[in-house]
């Protein structure tokens, strides 16, 4: 049964993973904030591979920064 809620919650990740992404790629901002985000999320997914449970808060997290429109400085 334990091995269910795993399989949902890699399933959930995996999904609002997807979404992240999409809204990053869709969102109006110098290419430097787009990196960053995009970087953090690939930190995200690899994360997923060793502590899920640590990624899907980390992603939570991502989501309500983005939600709150909190972004990153541009990289120079």
């Amino acid at each position: 049964m334990e091995h269910d809620g795993q399989l949902e919650l890699y399933a959930a990740v995996a999904d609002q993973l997807k979404e992240a992404h999409a809204r990053v790629r869709a969102l109006q901002v110098p290419e430097g904030v787009r990196m960053a985000l995009t970087r953090k999320l690939l930190v995200i997914t690899a994360a997923a591979k060793h502590d899920l449970a640590d990624a899907a808060r980390r992603l939570d997290r991502f989501t309500a920064d983005l939600d709150e429109g909190r972004l990153p400085d541009e990289e120079r």
